[in-house]
């Protein structure tokens, strides 16, 4: 197997390591001593040409000051003057090496193994669990959430599976949106570039709104609503300062404290159920099953079912970051698939878990599930409230207000990258593929920075109102992404078999195959028609007035004819039609070259390894 990649090969020749040589080091370059002698020739005013000079140049961070990595000094804002190179590739049967280190985004490598995983376990962990999911408890009922939830959950999977095989193989800058370009339109990618993008931006001044309801917990005297925008809106910008690296220790971090808080939420919880809450609290005495009696397991019934999925969406979105995240980091095939796998114990054990237990400790006509915003609506601060546990409901608090900045700096990574990616394939203008030397792409980031001024529309009627229908506009664009993963891996595999190439070369299959693909654009398509039974006929009946039903209709599915406006733009703009399964270019970003022979010689030494081995890396990693 061939494992190669230099940072700052700007004189030096790549050696090839032979397949399987595990004596060999994983990085390796070595200086031609030809080319040594020929540059002092040069410098002795020698005209010889350098015969083995490298065709490409690479840019080595290594060699700028701490400061400037980190993003402090003003250098760190210059242009990055190339590619670093930094992915490794695998494979023996490849010509050109340096052409296909080249080939890479210009966004550095800086993502550890950590980073990705806990992005992945923990990252989308915000305000739809820890706040959204007390309006699905009212709308749903208990039954409605889990049923809204684990179909969610099953659907994310499958598009986490399907993401994983292709971002391993091709870890481009943009991730699914690079993807969409070429396995299926580029006036489709256009719109869902655009949406994606959308989503994120708005999401951002949502999300730091939010914060400041979940700060007034503890009084609204303290600061008025106003400064706590300020406040959060000035800690996400400072945090982005630090670019990639900032955002990954800051995700690993409040991840951390997220699944500390839900597991501990889970076991307290279990205790109560079974009574053995504080004798001043509401669990001092059996609970059980209660509440899924009185008042019931269903809220509004089929519609309230219905009403649930897209908060569901909601608290799952975020789970794809990993896609993007891919070209960020050194060697994908070795850190994404435990990030793929730890999606699936997030659904069970997380999720799942915590919202039986909220079912079981909070019942769905709480008077504070009614109209309630902040951490005052939070199912799991009601429940501690309830138990009478003091101190915990303020710890919880506290994890809320750092979760909500948490999703608010994966707004700015998402949003970000995305519009580098659409400016860098000429879907957005060029001055947003710029990338600095601390791998910032400075001008996408400014911009996201700036939505967060949108914030402040909430603090008047009139504003509120308008803010409401900006998040309309990105309301099921989560799906919308969802949905072109799956079709790109649909895509993919049919272009992989018809252009002659074995499954066996994959480095990483999706579970479910293309068949899980299918399932999931089956459930996504599902769920659209559900929010749109929901969008005409909501929960307490159509209103007599046409004007209501319209403007109820579109907060709901007001994104669909924005992405139908989106893709017609695309196809004036750029007038592309979908490729045939046989012009689909599958090598352009690629980073994994293993033959048939090299994957079977991996695998038969990998089960070769002890059993407790085997069965760790099945449940966890590859």
């Amino acid at each position: 197997m061939l494992v190669m990649t230099c940072l700052g090969v700007f004189k030096y020749r790549i050696t090839v390591i032979p397949a399987f040589d595990f004596t060999s080091p994983p990085l390796l370059c070595q200086m031609d001593s030809h080319f040594e002698k020929d540059e002092l020739k040069h410098q002795n005013g020698n005209s010889a040409s350098f015969e083995d000079a490298p065709k490409y140049e690479f840019y080595d961070p290594s060699k700028e000051s701490r400061w400037t990595r980190l993003g402090l000094s003003l250098e760190s804002f210059k242009r990055a003057p190339g590619t670093t190179g930094g992915q490794v590739v695998a494979g023996s049967n490849i010509s050109d090496i340096e052409r296909i280190q080249a080939d890479a985004p210009m966004l550095q490598q800086k993502m550890k193994p950590r980073h990705l995983q806990m992005i992945a376990v923990g990252g989308s962990i915000g305000t739809g669990l820890f706040v959204g999911s007390g309006s699905a408890l009212h709308d749903g009922g208990p039954a409605g959430v889990l049923i809204a939830w684990i179909l969610t959950g099953i659907m994310l999977i499958n598009v986490t599976q399907a993401l994983g095989e292709m971002a391993i193989l091709y870890p481009v800058s943009g991730g699914f949106y690079t993807l969409a370009i070429r396995f299926l339109d580029p006036s489709f990618a256009f719109a869902m570039g655009w949406n994606y993008f959308l989503q994120w931006a708005i999401v951002l001044p949502l999300e730091i709104t939010v914060a400041g309801f979940t700060v007034q917990y503890w009084g609204e005297d303290i600061l008025p609503l106003a400064a706590w925008i300020a406040i959060f809106w000035l800690a996400i910008t400072i945090v982005s300062i630090f670019g990639t690296l900032g955002f990954a220790e800051e995700e690993f971090w409040s991840s951390c404290l997220k699944l500390f808080v839900v597991v501990m939420f889970i076991f307290i919880g279990v205790i109560c159920i079974c009574g053995g809450g504080p004798s001043n609290g509401q669990y001092s005495h059996y609970t059980g099953g209660r509440f899924w009696h009185d008042p019931g397991p269903f809220a509004n019934g089929f519609k309230g079912v219905c009403s649930v999925f897209v908060t569901a969406a909601f608290a799952f979105s975020g789970t794809e970051l990993i896609g993007l995240a891919a070209s960020e980091t050194p060697n994908p095939r070795k850190t994404m698939p435990a990030a793929v796998k730890g999606t699936f114990w997030r659904i069970t054990i997380i999720y799942v878990m915590s919202l039986i237990i909220i079912g079981l400790l909070v019942p769905y006509n709480e008077d504070r599930l009614i109209g309630g915003s902040g951490a005052n609506a939070s199912p799991f601060v009601i429940a501690l409230d309830h138990a009478g546990i003091k101190g915990l409901n303020h710890f919880v608090n506290v994890t809320i207000c750092i979760s909500v900045l948490s999703i608010g700096l994966s707004c700015v990574y998402a949003g970000s990258r995305t519009l580098t990616a659409m400016g860098e394939t000429g879907y957005a203008p060029r001055l947003f593929s710029y990338v600095d030397k601390s791998s910032r792409p400075l001008f996408s980031v400014i911009l996201v920075l700036l939505f967060g001024a949108l914030a402040y529309m909430k603090l008047a009627t009139s504003g509120s109102t308008t803010f409401n229908w900006f998040v309309a506009v990105s309301g099921l664009s989560t799906l919308f992404s969802w949905l072109a993963i799956c079709l790109c891996h649909i895509r993919f595999r049919r272009a992989w078999k018809v252009q002659g190439h074995s499954l066996e070369e994959l480095p990483f299959q999706a579970l479910g195959g293309a068949w899980g693909s299918w399932f999931g654009v089956v459930l996504i398509v599902i769920v659209l028609i559900a929010q749109f039974y929901i969008a005409i006929w909501p929960i307490g009946g159509m209103s007599d007035d046409p004007k209501e039903v319209a403007e109820t209709f579109f907060q709901v599915y007001l994104a669909v004819p924005v992405m139908i406006l989106f893709y017609i733009i695309g196809y004036a703009w750029k007038r592309t039609l979908p490729q045939r399964a046989h012009e689909i270019d599958l090598d352009t970003g690629r980073k994994s070259w293993l033959t048939v022979e090299e994957m079977r010689e991996y695998r038969a030494e990998r089960k070769r390894a002890p059993l407790y081995i085997r069965v760790y890396r099945i449940l966890f990693t590859n």
